[in-house]
């Protein structure tokens, strides 16, 4: 009969978060390192480098450790599909390190099979709850902070002073659009968009002050 192997998986939303408390619990429960599979990404869903590593290294009779479910992913459908097939299409055992009912070691029979699918399928719904809030808080602080000005993207390049003289010695093709560039010091998208909302300032050509910073001529 094929030995039990212990293999833990980790995931943490983002770079900035530390992943030490879940590889902790892992090492505490005998998992090697080698037998770790770790991503850095949300948990939309199960397309995930660490995960598909995992799945390919498991098989019948082994055992995984999480922490927690929302670990595994946030989307509440799919926790309980890739559960399904860790767990009856591959056959390997998991275990929730902080929700004991979430064992699949224990209680095969009827009541316990029927305790942890419950218990599963309220934290899976809590997980995808919780998913759906931070995002909802997200807009919300977004669309706040554009409220009071903040802009979102990367930030404008400045315009050299004498923009207006550059647009008008283009213009009278006395330069030409890569000495433009050069002078200016943007590409050329960013060129021709500043040049349309100089020309919605001024739409006669011929009223564009002279030696006027950019900004102050739009403004």
């Amino acid at each position: 009969m094929r030995e039990t192997t212990k293999y833990g998986y980790v995931r943490v939303s983002s770079a900035e978060q530390n992943e030490d408390r879940q590889l902790s619990a892992l090492r505490r429960a005998g998992v090697p390192d080698c037998n770790i599979f770790a991503d850095r990404q949300s948990g939309k869903d199960f397309h995930r480098a660490g995960y598909e590593r995992l799945i390919s290294a498991v098989g019948r009779g082994d055992l995984l450790y999480i922490l927690s479910i929302d670990r595994l992913g946030r989307n509440y459908a799919e926790i309980q599909d890739q559960w399904r097939i860790l767990i009856r299409e591959i056959g390997i055992d998991i275990c929730v390190l902080d929700m004991p009912l979430l064992d699949t070691r224990r209680g095969k029979d009827l009541m316990g099979t029927f305790i942890a699918d419950l218990v599963l399928q309220i934290l899976s719904f809590v997980a995808e709850n919780e998913r759906e809030n931070i995002r909802e808080r997200q807009r919300q602080g977004i669309q706040a902070a554009r409220q009071r000005g903040v802009r979102f993207g990367r930030p404008e390049l400045d315009v050299p002073e004498d923009f207006e003289s550059i647009v008008w010695e283009w213009e009278e093709q006395k330069l030409d659009i890569g000495q433009v560039l050069e002078r200016c010091r943007m590409s050329r998208s960013t060129f021709y968009r500043r040049l349309r909302t100089l020309r919605r300032a001024y739409p006669d050509r011929e009223k564009v002050p002279k030696g006027v910073p950019f900004d102050t001529l739009i403004s």
